[in-house]
């Protein structure tokens, strides 16, 4: 299941493109979901979108390309394990740290997406 930011255009126009991309996991709303018994807190979902599947957890990147896997398209899986691989991780994973931090500039985004700033 795929945990996302309900209050983020952009974070719901991705999920439409997932969605076109085959995928088949379920999506739910941080907002909506019972965090704690996700092992999850409100920062922790505030921060990035959050793949789980029983104990196990992804973040960031990670989460996007667990989700990808679960596509009925070949292509879209792959790139899934392309996007979650050790060997590309320092880049799949700052490229997600800089849509984050973005994402209230990014198609779909609004003032209400921007992350707060750390002090």
């Amino acid at each position: 299941m795929l945990i996302y930011d309900e209050d983020c255009g952009f974070c719901r126009r991705s999920l439409g493109w997932m969605t076109r991309l085959g995928t088949t996991c379920r999506y739910q709303s941080a907002q909506k979901s019972d965090l704690a018994a996700l092992g999850l807190s409100d920062q922790d979902v505030l921060d990035a979108a959050w793949f789980v599947v029983g104990d196990a957890r992804w973040r960031g990147h990670e989460a996007i390309a667990q989700a990808l896997q679960t596509s009925r398209l070949a292509p879209v899986r792959l790139l899934g394990r392309v996007v979650g691989s050790g060997l590309l991780r320092p880049l799949t994973s700052r490229g997600y740290a800089w849509v984050a931090a973005h994402r209230h500039q990014l198609p779909g985004g609004t003032p209400a997406c921007e992350l707060p700033r750390s002090a």
